[in-house]
């Protein structure tokens, strides 16, 4: 059972359990090929049911205390994964930040179902979370997460050389944020708590 569900039109954001780790094991077999050119390079176990059940254990782990979110993208039954959308590296205090990391099945590219996912986990992210910033980084010449998050709303803030060891080489990054307009401190949520 997921830890957490979040259910959108087409599809159903989940948490996953370590039970669960075949979902993910099964969905990273399949588009190993696919996302290669976006990915560090793994050990070739990497991505079987038990390492992935072992990455589980630790993900629930920083969900449980609200160091990170990784949320699958399920199709409706909730019996196949056909992408993932992780916000990592959640940093709160003054900063109240995270990372966003993203991808989905070829075989699920061009249907608007990325956007629809992010369009949930961002919300949940500001509205549940409170974070105040998301940050999102691509690799020059992705189009289709540049057209992806700008459409999201995301603003260019930079450019980053050799920011990320991904397929093999050090790549450049460019650096992108979106800007939570309903953020509140502490003190207006306990006030709006209160009210």
């Amino acid at each position: 059972m997921s830890l957490l569900t979040l259910p959108c039109q087409r599809l159903t954001l989940a948490v996953l359990s370590p039970d669960q780790a075949d979902l993910e094991s099964d969905f990273y077999q399949r588009n190993q090929k696919h996302l290669a050119p976006w990915s560090p390079i793994r050990p070739t176990d990497y991505h079987c049911a038990e390492k992935t059940r072992g990455r589980l254990e630790i993900q629930a782990s920083a969900f449980k205390a609200g160091l990170a979110v990784h949320f699958a993208v399920l199709n409706n039954d909730g019996n196949q994964m056909i992408g993932a959308c992780n916000f990592s590296s959640i940093v709160r205090g003054a900063f109240q930040a995270c990372y966003l990391g993203y991808h989905i099945d070829v075989s699920h590219e061009g249907q608007g179902l990325m956007r629809e996912a992010l369009v949930r986990a961002i919300d949940y992210m500001f509205d549940e979370q409170n974070l105040h910033r998301i940050m999102a980084n691509y690799i020059p010449g992705n189009e289709r997460s540049a057209q992806l998050l700008e459409r999201l709303g995301f603003e260019r803030e930079g450019y980053a050389k050799a920011f990320l060891s991904i397929a093999g080489r050090w790549q450049d990054h460019v650096l992108t944020a979106l800007v939570n307009q309903r953020f509140e401190t502490p003190d207006q949520r306990w006030t709006r708590r209160l009210a």
